[in-house]
């Protein structure tokens, strides 16, 4: 079934960077999306990129501050954070599609268990 594992969610202060981190393994995919999930929302969609990057979405919200990007040697997806705001603070999730990136998190099969970061004003 495979596994993915994401790594470096923490707190910063408004303004600071955070570079998450999502490890795949035993799988195959094209498209590697992360979402998040702040207290009492729902779930929402921050930035997908497919297998040769040719394909890449951003929510509005983080376009010019977030950047996706993947190693596929190391299966490894990466979403850098920067510019942080605490509304940015929530549990984000990694998560992987055959098909090529959408913002709908039902077209994901397979997630994270989610890393927490958490921005202070």
């Amino acid at each position: 079934q495979g596994t993915l594992a994401e790594s470096g969610g923490g707190s910063v202060q408004a303004g600071g960077s955070l570079r998450l981190s999502c490890a795949a393994s035993g799988r195959t995919f094209n498209t590697m999306g992360w979402f998040r999930q702040a207290p009492g929302k729902e779930r929402e969609f921050v930035a997908a990129i497919s297998w040769n990057r040719d394909s890449i979405l951003y929510a509005d919200s983080v376009k010019g501050r977030f950047t996706i990007s993947r190693d596929n040697a190391k299966n490894t997806g990466y979403l850098q954070m920067n510019s942080l705001k605490p509304e940015d603070t929530a549990v984000y999730y990694c998560a992987v599609r055959i098909g090529p990136p959408l913002q709908v998190d039902r077209a994901y099969n397979s997630w994270g268990q989610g890393t927490q970061v958490t921005v202070s004003s």
